[in-house]
């Protein structure tokens, strides 16, 4: 076994980091919708080839697998990335700004994607480690159901790369870069989707007591749909109700025919996540009957909750201990209303899904976000020692 001092350190990797920081700009001058990265795919393929990696294409949509074995050690180790972006217009200004119209990568996976990558071309040159190790290009994470994790499992993932753990990681604004952030257990939400439409009768703004007005119901329920966490749920466990759209009517002077509106419904518990489906079905039926209108309710099922492993959870935080220092090292993280469809992996084989520190940047989501470069040699050098250490002699 080697001395901890003897694995890959934040020294080793920094020579990559002008080679990284092109990489990653050219991702971000061209980023690629969920279920459209076939050049991101691509390149990823072209590089993990050059380095000698073995190359699979095409698992869950554009999913990209890269292998490479060294020693004759019998364990295998799984390291997954994202690779889609978002439909959102970039804020210009910067000088490797998306060049593809409406599309940008708001979320940091052009960053994720590149730290990997950084990682695969260290461990190809060194190849000081002992079994397998399986880098996961995943496309789709966005989509928020029918998700690149979920189909790539579907298509055999686990039985054709087998994988003893997986880790993953993401970037999280507001905490300094290169500091890096772990929980056990429940760690990211459930994420649903219930879309609410109010059937009514229209008719003319003058004559109301003629129609059954659908918008009033739909403005009375939005209040009333916020007393389903503070009234439903016990105040220790966390919940979240919003609703994010609301549409209805055309014309000031006519009473419309129908109101509908979206809500996203998070949820870190499987039973809380029941209680809240259940709550919100009954308090729209019963809400929509007391106005004179109908209620029709569906559900999309999103992403489960992300629950991390306590013993590869602990072996990665001690890894980013080693390799940064326990100043730089958060944890436990408070649990994240966000979802995340590593959550799927995570359901298959143990593991730790972690956050790295991206400065003082704009939020994730957001038209002026842009990942931090500085986070690039030091993810992929703690890809690189999280890998010798699992896969150690």
């Amino acid at each position: 076994m080697k001395n901890k001092d003897n694995y890959p350190s934040l020294a080793d990797t920094k020579p990559l980091a002008a080679e990284l920081a092109t990489l990653r700009h050219h991702l971000h001058q061209y980023p690629e919708l969920s279920n459209e990265e076939a050049n991101t795919a691509t390149l990823v393929a072209e590089k993990l080839a050059e380095w000698g990696y073995e190359v699979t294409t095409g698992i869950g949509g554009h999913g990209v697998i890269g292998t490479l074995r060294a020693g004759d050690g019998q364990r295998s180790l799984g390291l997954r990335a994202d690779m889609d972006a978002l439909p959102i217009e970039e804020v210009p200004g910067r000088a490797y700004c998306s060049q593809n119209p409406g599309v940008m990568h708001a979320c940091g996976h052009d960053g994720h994607t590149t730290m990997l990558l950084g990682a695969a071309k260290y461990l190809a040159q060194t190849r000081n480690f002992s079994g397998t190790l399986n880098l996961i290009f995943q496309p789709a994470e966005e989509t928020g159901t029918n998700s690149g994790a979920e189909r790539m499992i579907a298509e055999g993932l686990f039985e054709r790369f087998p994988c003893d753990a997986i880790f993953g990681m993401h970037n999280h604004p507001g905490y300094p870069s290169g500091t890096m952030m772990f929980r056990s257990g429940p760690f990211m939400a459930a994420c649903d989707t219930i879309a609410i439409t109010l059937h009514g009768k229209g008719g003319h703004a003058a004559r109301p007591h003629l129609a059954a007005d659908p918008l009033v119901a739909a403005g009375s329920l939005v209040g009333a749909l916020q007393t389903v966490v503070s009234r439903n749920i016990d105040p220790t466990a966390a919940a979240v109700v919003t609703i994010g759209s609301l549409h209805s009517g055309h014309a000031a002077n006519v009473i419309p025919e129908s109101a509908r509106m979206e809500l996203s419904v998070r949820s870190f518990d499987p039973a809380v996540r029941a209680r809240l489906k259940e709550r919100i079905c009954e308090l729209a039926q019963h809400h929509a009957a007391g106005y004179g209108v109908q209620a029709e309710v569906s559900i999309v099922t999103g992403y489960p909750v992300l629950t991390n492993h306590p013993d590869e959870t602990e072996f990665a935080r001690q890894v980013a201990e080693e390799l940064l220092g326990a100043d730089r090292v958060v944890s436990p993280l408070p649990v994240i209303a966000g979802s995340e469809d590593f959550a799927y992996y995570l359901q298959q084989r143990p593991g730790c899904f972690m956050r790295i520190g991206n400065g003082d940047s704009a939020m994730l989501h957001n038209a002026g976000y842009d990942f931090n470069d500085d986070n690039l040699t030091v993810g992929a050098a703690y890809w690189a020692r999280l890998t010798e250490r699992y896969l150690a002699e």
